[in-house]
């Protein structure tokens, strides 16, 4: 066994465990720091398909940003997790439904899978290019899909702001700042001078 196909199984094996602990675990924080060890291993595997930015992009937005996010809103939130086990326990015969019909989908897909005859001389025979991977994605992505990516990026955006808007409530029993009241406050009203005099107080 070689190096790269050690490396192929242990991170294939570290994926697959972690992914499986998400949902197993019983602390959400546990499930959390999980998912982050799935995405590191995942990335481990885009390196070794030669997609680096891929990788990286793995690590930055999704361990960087998204899995931390998870995380604070997790211990930040008070959820009363034993009424949601509660609540699970009313859908487990349609999410084993839906997990049967998923592992008989998978089986189909490895059941028929064939290997061309000549898909090991055609791997080899593909020469590496002399343009950089992260430049081949941005061409590719700039260029060919340039309309489909700005419009993914507008449906972020509005999918970005229904969130906002569905979650903004205005509460009266809280006291908010008046920005405006103090940017055009007097600063002559705003302010007394007191002379206090030796060995007295206000």
């Amino acid at each position: 066994m070689t190096v790269f196909e050690f490396a192929f199984y242990m991170f294939a094996v570290i994926t697959v465990a972690s992914g499986l602990m998400v949902t197993l675990s019983r602390n959400p924080v546990h499930s959390v720091l999980w998912l982050i060890l799935a995405f590191l291993s995942t990335s481990g595997l885009f390196v070794m398909l030669g997609a680096e930015f891929v990788a990286m992009l793995l690590v930055i937005v999704y361990v960087g940003a998204v899995a931390v996010l998870f995380l604070f809103v997790v211990m930040m939130l008070d959820i009363d997790f034993a009424a949601l086990k509660g609540e699970l326990a009313r859908y487990m015969p349609l999410g084993l439904l839906i997990g049967v019909v998923l592992l008989m989908q998978v089986a189909i897909g490895v059941g028929v899978w064939q290997v061309a005859d000549g898909a090991e001389g055609l791997r080899q025979a593909v020469a590496p290019t002399e343009i950089e991977n992260t430049r081949a994605l941005g061409l590719l992505l700039y260029d060919r899909y340039f309309l489909l990516f700005q419009l993914a990026g507008l449906i972020l955006l509005v999918a970005m702001i229904g969130a906002i808007l569905l979650t903004l409530r205005h509460r009266k029993d809280i006291k908010r700042q008046n920005v405006l009241a103090q940017m055009w406050r007097d600063p002559a009203k705003a302010m007394e001078l007191k002379d206090v005099k030796p060995g007295q107080g206000l």
